[in-house]
Formats: C-alpha cells, sequence, structure tokens
C-alpha cells in the first residue's frame, strides 16, 4: 500500500525527509555551554515531511481569517520588539533583563511586527512573527499539520549532510557569497545588512538545502514540539535555526546544531514556525503551565514572566 500522502491545503508545500539514522548534536569549539547541544548522537527517525518554508504571514493571516484566532500578543496586549526598529521618537518601556534591546512594545503582535505604527506591507511573504507556541498549535490543527520534533527539525535542516555546521557545508560564506540572512556589523548597534536585508526576509530568499528546505539557518527562530530540558518541568521549548539577530560575536546560534528555549507563551519579532506531517503523530502536545521566567544569560529569546 502507499505510504499516505501529507496535506495540500494552505500553501504547505511539504517535501518528504527520510527515515534511518542521523547523527545530531555538535561537540566542537562552537557548541555552547549550557545549551546541552552535545553530545553527538545516533538516532533512528521515520519518514516525515517537512514543509519548505515558514508560515508566511500570508499563510498565517488565511489561518486567522478562518478561525479568528488571537494571538498569544493581542491577548497580551503586547510583544518584544527589536529596539532598532522602534521610531526615534519612541518612548522606551521595559527591557529584557538579559538582553537590553528587546523592548516591551504595547500593540506589537503578528499584523504590527515594530508596533501600532506598523503593519505587513510589502512583507505578505516574510515569515510570520510574534507567535508564541500555543498560536503555532492552533495552526498546525487547522491546517491538519504539526509541528516537527527537535530531532526531525535537526535531520530535516542538515538536508542530508553529515556533521555539517550549516545547511551547506562548513563555510558561512563560501567564496564569499550569503547564504543566510543574518546579522552583520557591530551587534546590537548596526546590522549593514550585506546579505541583502535588515530585519527579516521572504521565505524562500535564499537557495533550499539539498531535501528542498529554506532558510534553516537564520531568518526566524523555529518552534519545535519539544521542552528544551524535559528534566526542568516546565513549559520552555526548543526553539531553532536562530535569526536575522544572531551574530558570531553574540549569538551563533544559526548553526544547524545549535539551540535554545522560550516559554510556550513568549513571542518576539523574531520568532516563528514551520509545520511537519506524518500519519501517526498529532499535531497537540501537552504544555506545562508557565512559572516566572527570566532569559538565559545570552539567550537571544526574552520571555514573559507571568
Amino acid at each position: 500500500m502507499p505510504a499516505p500522502l501529507p496535506p495540500t491545503a494552505h500553501g504547505a508545500q511539504l517535501r518528504p525527509i527520510p527515515g534511518g539514522r542521523y547523527l545530531l548534536g555538535n561537540e566542537d569549539e562552537r557548541a555552547r555551554e549550557g545549551d546541552w547541544e552535545g553530545p553527538i548522537r545516533e538516532l533512528e527517525l521515520a519518514p516525515f515531511w517537512m514543509d519548505t518554508h515558514a508560515v508566511s504571514n500570508e499563510r498565517f493571516a488565511a489561518f486567522v481569517d478562518d478561525t479568528d484566532w488571537d494571538t498569544v500578543a493581542e491577548q497580551w496586549g503586547w510583544s518584544f520588539v527589536f529596539v532598532n526598529f522602534l521610531p526615534d521618537d519612541f518612548e522606551l518601556t521595559q527591557a529584557a533583563a538579559a538582553a537590553p534591546w528587546w523592548r516591551k512594545v504595547e500593540g506589537a503582535d503578528w499584523r504590527h511586527p515594530e508596533g501600532p505604527q506598523s503593519n505587513l506591507e510589502g512583507r505578505m511573504d516574510h515569515p510570520v512573527v510574534h507567535v508564541a507556541v500555543l498560536d503555532a498549535l492552533a495552526y498546525c490543527t487547522w491546517a491538519g499539520l504539526r509541528l516537527p520534533s527537535e530531532a526531525e527539525w535537526e535531520a530535516a535542516a542538515r538536508g542530508g549532510l553529515v556533521q555539517q555546521r550549516y545547511p551547506w557545508g562548513m563555510e558561512l560564506t563560501p567564496d564569499g557569497e550569503h547564504r543566510c540572512n543574518i546579522w552583520q556589523g557591530t551587534f546590537p548597534e548596526e546590522d549593514t545588512g550585506e546579505d541583502g536585508y535588515r530585519g527579516t526576509c521572504p521565505v524562500d530568499a535564499f537557495p533550499p538545502n539539498d531535501y528542498g528546505l529554506h532558510n534553516t539557518s537564520g531568518n526566524v527562530w523555529e518552534w519545535t514540539r519539544d521542552r528544551f530540558n524535559p528534566a526542568a518541568g516546565d513549559d520552555v521549548m526548543a526553539i531553532r535555526g536562530g535569526s536575522f539577530l544572531c551574530h558570531r560575536s553574540y549569538c551563533d546560534r544559526y548553526r544547524v546544531s545549535a539551540r535554545t528555549g522560550n516559554t510556550a507563551e513568549s513571542s518576539t519579532g523574531h520568532q516563528g514556525f514551520r509545520c511537519a506531517w506524518s500519519p501517526d503523530v498529532p499535531a497537540a502536545i501537552p504544555l506545562v503551565a508557565g512559572g516566572e521566567a527570566e532569559a538565559a544569560p545570552g539567550c537571544c529569546a526574552p520571555q514573559r514572566s507571568t
């Protein structure tokens, strides 16, 4: 009997990821202490399907139009915005303790990424941001999809390469060519935009990896269905991929093995998601009620406190 095929509605473009044994994790000098990036381990994964792109503003808008979903950021009335994206006359508000370039901005949400004065004009093909994991799960349920596990995410991001640093190999800019949307310049003062972008870029802006997936390094962080530290018993979820704010001097988590976490109710201007699918895994996952949380030292994902 042929294997079941994934849903094709709602703009999803899923690619098959082969099952088998994958070497995941990293133990070299770039592995970040406290992130549990290592040890390198061999895991057996069943075949699954992964979206070629992060979910775009256009796709998320279709979901909201159909369901009247209010995101967590809309319910709370605010989200975290990178300070350099705020107007010069913006009255500075509460900053994230460990990352003062993140500001609590009233009225910031997926429709207004830099606050109420902003909109999505010219960015419908950019990844949706300011979405908590709860919003991603609601989208997945609507679309008949799910979030990938952390192991699935890394296996797919590697594109069939074994223990390479990036989806295309070991060099960040082979032959001087930019392959992802990250920070160039001095963080956090100036992004020179040498890769062509300051802020998010279209979900298909750079060439895909050998599995056909775009932007598994940089652009926006992507939620997974797994907890960052299962032993902690909290709702800090693993996120992958890095973002347009990552820089070697501060947060080089745009490597395919790199990881960090954020609480399920948190949302930021560099946090999105992509979907996966397999016939035997549901969209929903159990979540633990969040307690008070602060961003981990050096963390580039500020967290809400509840």
